[in-house]
């Protein structure tokens, strides 16, 4: 999925130019949350079994800007009539006026330490103060100081928005369970 040429208007979506955007993979362009479904649409072009999708996507600029939009991919043939590339359109969505929109953090990427992590894991699982104390042998008061770091770090007033913005970041694998914080968002490994 190496992109190998980029039109102007293309590269400026994701604040970058052309010579910039050449040979990245097209998904560290994409938002890591965006459908697990994209890697199967491609796959299915390159073997011929469909000659074009369209699916729902979130684009990174360059800059930490989130946008939301459709991507299409079309199958394109040679003269031969054998598979030769894929063409990949990006429409972004109409952007509300900035001044509209809740901010992210001003950090683009929020990093956790281990044990930050997994208290993020429990959660988004459901777990309450109790039980995470017990899992991870801390007192329930050594358990709420770490939840009010990372809301004031994460800029959420609550329990839930700290889930659903850990969530819009991308720092929670999509589609698994228990909930996972994805690696690229540790201090350090685990």
């Amino acid at each position: 999925m190496c992109i190998v040429a980029a039109e102007p208007d293309f590269a400026r979506q994701f604040d970058r130019t052309s010579a910039d955007t050449c040979g990245r993979s097209l998904f560290d362009l994409l938002h890591p949350s965006c459908p697990p479904a994209l890697h199967g649409h491609f796959a299915r072009l390159s073997r011929g079994r469909c000659e074009r999708f369209a699916e729902r996507m979130v684009g990174v600029g360059r800059s930490g800007r989130v946008f939301s939009g459709e991507l299409t991919g079309v199958a394109v043939q040679n003269l031969a009539g054998r598979f030769a590339g894929i063409v990949v359109q990006v429409r972004p969505d109409e952007q509300p006026p900035r001044a509209s929109c809740d901010p992210l953090p001003a950090t683009s990427r929020i990093l956790l330490d281990p044990l930050d992590a997994q208290i993020l894991e429990g959660i988004a699982s459901g777990a309450s103060t109790v039980q995470l104390a017990a899992r991870l042998y801390l007192s329930r008061q050594g358990v709420e100081y770490h939840i009010r770091l990372m809301l004031r770090r994460m800029e959420a007033p609550n329990r839930a928005a700290l889930v659903a913005r850990a969530h819009s970041l991308g720092m929670l694998a999509v589609g698994q369970w228990p909930p996972r914080v994805l690696p690229e968002f540790f201090e350090r490994e685990r």
